[in-house]
């Protein structure tokens, strides 16, 4: 059996068709030893013509959980194995509306990992399974919601307006939150837009959850966050409004049963390109700069330790004391402080790039940078000085380099990643 599932490791379909012919029932016999099936590997690892091998000799394994709660269906939907996906298809649309793990189906898979191409052709051929919903009442609409995946939500609506199944834009989770309140409290804008870009139209802009809160209400409850304007003037437009205007109740507004792990924790405080405005994301590096060349400028001019009072046994007044007894650990600290201090000064200069009066905000850089230069090799022991000296000097030209290099470097890897995914 080891045999067995080593060929669908390796996708190899020659070798799969030389185990049958010793042994014609050991696909039947797989159930009997192993609580996982060869369509099982074959779906994580992407063999499509071992895939289809498989699918043309025992079809009911698409339909075999493993004890994860997974089905080939989930795990190939998962990877985005696109071409695996359709010959399941081909040999039962129906699987994609079967329930695993958590009641999630493989459509609730491939949206949660954005996989747009599976999403587009689960939807053309098993389209009730937008409608299904997992253990805690999510459909997929609000898993891609939760999981930030905007392509994934603005394929499914264009599905839904095309099909016209409205409906399922207003259907609540288990707490009783529409799609429209999970966008809301996650301050998805894009998402917003693409819900309303028609107008209200066919979305329940005043539908309460559980807790008796309209989506208005939970953007009140969680204020002071990026694009919160934006989105309220949107609400607005729309006509949604407040559950309690009107109510002389002074009872404080109940905190939304929301279940939040600690992975949407993180995800709610991370960057979000569309919920978050450029202006306060500037206003924020600015203020980390800022505070970087503050800290490093006065580690400079103050290594720990302090400097020498007067001169004696060898060193010279105002020279640093770790200096003179560990040349090498200040070395590395003077170069690494200084790494900090001038990208920070580089971060200033371009965020503010275009700012008025900026010619004068250039010259007091340059002026902080020279003076940072000479007073660092100033308290420096003479044998540091040179290294020092030639470090702090070649770091203006050094860094612009090093970060468009770093930059690209990143775009590519990316680029690289999404060629091996696919």
């Amino acid at each position: 059996m080891d045999r067995l599932f080593e060929t669908a490791q390796k996708g190899n379909v020659e070798e799969l068709r030389r185990l049958l012919s010793e042994n014609p029932l050991i696909l039947h016999q797989v159930g009997l030893t192993c609580t996982e099936n060869p369509l099982h590997y074959v779906s994580t690892s992407g063999h499509l013509d071992y895939a289809k091998e498989m699918l043309k000799l025992k079809p009911k394994f698409a339909e075999e959980l493993n004890p994860e709660g997974y089905s080939p269906a989930h795990l190939a939907s998962a990877n985005g194995y696109i071409e695996i996906v359709r010959e399941m298809i081909k040999v039962n649309p129906m699987l994609f509306c079967r329930k695993g793990r958590d009641g999630k189906t493989p459509l609730h898979f491939a949206v949660s990992k954005g996989r747009v191409d599976v999403i587009q052709e689960v939807l053309a051929n098993c389209g009730d399974s937008m409608e299904v919903v997992t253990v805690q009442g999510e459909t997929a609409l609000h898993l891609a919601v939760k999981n930030y995946q905007v392509k994934s939500f603005r394929v499914m609506m264009d599905w839904v307006r095309h099909t016209n199944k409205e409906h399922i834009v207003n259907m609540k989770d288990d707490h009783g939150n529409t799609i429209l309140h999970l966008a809301v409290w996650k301050k998805q804008r894009q998402v917003l837009e693409s819900l309303f870009e028609k107008g209200p139209g066919i979305v329940e802009v005043n539908a309460t959850n559980s807790s008796g809160l309209t989506a208005l209400d939970l953007l009140s409850i969680f204020p002071s966050e990026a694009g919160d304007r934006e989105i309220h003037e949107l609400l607005q437009s729309v006509g949604a409004s407040k559950s309690q205007n009107g109510s002389s109740d002074p009872t404080p507004i109940p905190i939304p049963v929301v279940p939040i792990d600690e992975h949407d924790f993180i995800q709610h405080f991370k960057f979000h390109k569309g919920r978050d405005s450029p202006s306060d994301v500037r206003s924020t590096l600015l203020v980390i700069a800022v505070l970087v060349a503050t800290a490093t400028y006065q580690l400079g001019l103050n290594p720990p330790g302090d400097v020498w009072q007067d001169d004696g046994q060898g060193h010279m007044a105002g020279t640093s004391i770790l200096g003179t007894y560990n040349l090498v650990i200040y070395d590395l600290l003077i170069a690494f402080n200084s790494i900090g201090f001038c990208v920070s000064l580089y971060m200033i200069d371009k965020l503010t790039s275009k700012f008025p009066l900026q010619t004068e905000l250039q010259i007091c850089l340059l002026a902080l940078y020279l003076t940072y230069n000479m007073a660092v090799p100033a308290i420096s022991p003479p044998k540091a000085k040179v290294f020092i000296n030639i470090f702090t000097s070649a770091l203006p030209i050094v860094v612009p380099i090093s970060c468009k290099l770093l930059r690209k470097y990143r775009v590519v890897s990316r680029v690289v990643g999404m060629f091996r995914r696919s």
